[in-house]
């Protein structure tokens, strides 16, 4: 299976304590988790408004959320596995169900 995903967090770890400018990353975590949702925000429209568009574009929109949500996950020291293990715990479940057996 691609490690991409546990490679970016390794470099999404890195960029917490860069103070380069050059890093887009870096700049993000320095605006903070409010500018970071923003993008989460941002990105979700371009790949809802990207349905109506091409394959192509849509995957490329797609990409870009992952990519910000794994940004706002690492800004929380939340790893990818514990996204995967919550998951794996819900695989067989009804939607439905798992959302009324949620405890608040």
């Amino acid at each position: 299976m691609n490690d991409i995903i546990y490679r970016l967090e390794k470099i999404l770890e890195e960029r917490k304590i860069s103070n380069s400018d050059k890093s887009y990353v870096a700049t993000l975590y320095r605006k903070g988790n409010k500018h970071i949702c923003d993008k989460i925000i941002e990105e979700s429209q371009e790949l809802i408004e990207s349905s109506s568009q091409n394959k192509e574009n849509m995957v490329h929109e797609a990409a870009d959320l992952l990519f910000h949500v794994l940004v706002l996950l690492a800004s929380q020291d939340i790893k990818y596995d514990t996204i995967l293990e919550e998951l794996e715990k819900r695989f067989g479940t009804s939607g439905i169900e798992e959302k009324n057996n949620r405890k608040r």
